[in-house]
């Protein structure tokens, strides 16, 4: 049985790492997030470590009205918590790193 999650950041970075295998789970979708997020799938592990970057993952899951709905159905979350998840990570903005 897992621990329950008191911390909201915690749990916010929860949810992202979750939306973020939902993404992965869809080679279009994926495609589509990396094309626009400017990484390779090689640096999605790294990048998942900054709760910048969970929280551009949240904001691509939201921003469309069909993919926010499929993910809160597949993750048996109420669209409002993922919404709340994202308020939780801040309001900056993530960009990758050029060498």
């Amino acid at each position: 049985m897992r621990k329950p999650v008191h911390n909201p950041r915690e749990a916010a970075e929860i949810v992202a790492i979750q939306a973020l295998s939902f993404i992965a789970g869809d080679a279009e979708r994926l495609g589509l997030f990396l094309a626009e997020s400017g990484i390779g799938p090689e640096t999605l592990r790294t990048a998942a470590a900054d709760p910048q970057f969970l929280a551009s993952v949240l904001d691509f899951v939201m921003r469309d009205d069909a993919t926010v709905q499929a993910f809160a159905s597949v993750s048996q979350l109420h669209p409002t918590n993922i919404a709340a998840a994202r308020q939780a990570l801040g309001d900056s903005h993530w960009e990758r790193d050029v060498p």
